[in-house]
């Protein structure tokens, strides 16, 4: 039976035309799937549904999700991450079954070449934060040490002014939700964390500008926020600004006063996930 499914331009290009047809004649597309982005159940011949090709260094993965969660489209991932997902994939009803904390210690990642100088890495936290009487999905970054601008030898910080230049908006306070930075996307797969990437500045697909050693799990709650609002919010302050914040409400502190300290800046990252 013929299947609902959106094949994007850039997804037919990479597996050609003639599987292209095979998806969508149902000959290699499953009727029913678990979607990767909610891990609820989904239905090509009775629902609209995405697929989405990730593409590591010598793998490829065709994956199906909810045209609802997330567009038909290709994402570059690093192998290490896309075997990761892959196992993900495979135990999603073990996982399903784990108990997650309420709030996360900040997960270190891996240092993106770009911004931190060696002896900094950046501590991620993922939180739910309220924003007008609704809750969205947030992560908060903080190096773990002074970041100094690239070719320089100072001693100074320039991270806060290095996100600035990308379009990430300086805030006073937490008052709206802030806005959309295009061409940067938050990758969630299987359900977990893995990076946040950026355009790429020599063209093409987006690069990781920050990636996990160990894909990060979120709560239930904030994997429903994200694919509520489609979008993370990220929030960044320079070291010794935020914290290891035990508790949501305790984070929130801490960025309320980074932000009326003049130390926070923020966006809305689209949603991209498998």
């Amino acid at each position: 039976m013929p299947r609902m499914l959106d094949v994007s331009d850039e997804v037919r290009a990479e597996i050609g035309d003639e599987e292209a047809a095979r998806l969508l004649a149902g000959e290699s597309a499953p009727g029913s799937y678990d979607c990767t982005s909610c891990r609820t159940p989904g239905d090509s011949e009775q629902e609209r549904t995405s697929t989405v090709l990730f593409i590591g260094d010598e793998t490829a993965v065709l994956a199906f999700a909810h045209a609802t969660c997330l567009p038909s489209q290709v994402v570059q991932v690093t192998e290490e991450q896309l075997q990761g997902a892959v196992r993900s994939i495979g135990a999603v009803g073990a996982e399903s079954q784990q108990q997650v904390p309420q709030t996360h210690q900040p997960q270190h990642v891996q240092q993106p070449s770009n911004l931190v100088p060696e002896q900094a890495v950046l501590g991620v936290t993922s939180g739910l934060v309220l924003i007008q009487n609704e809750l969205h999905p947030a992560l908060v970054v903080e190096p773990t040490a002074p970041v100094a601008r690239p070719g320089t030898l100072g001693s100074g910080d320039d991270f806060l002014p290095l996100l600035i230049e990308q379009g990430f908006m300086p805030l006073t306070e937490l008052a709206a939700v802030p806005p959309v930075l295009h061409g940067w996307s938050v990758l969630l797969a299987a359900g977990q964390l893995h990076a946040v990437l950026q355009p790429n500045p020599n063209g093409g697909r987006p690069v990781a500008w920050w990636q996990a050693h160990q894909p990060l799990q979120v709560t239930d709650g904030w994997r429903a926020a994200a694919n509520k609002h489609q979008q993370v919010l990220m929030f960044a302050a320079p070291v010794g600004s935020i914290g290891r914040q035990p508790r949501e409400d305790l984070m929130r502190d801490a960025l309320d006063k980074a932000a009326a300290d003049g130390k926070l800046v923020a966006a809305a990252l689209p949603l991209a996930g498998i």
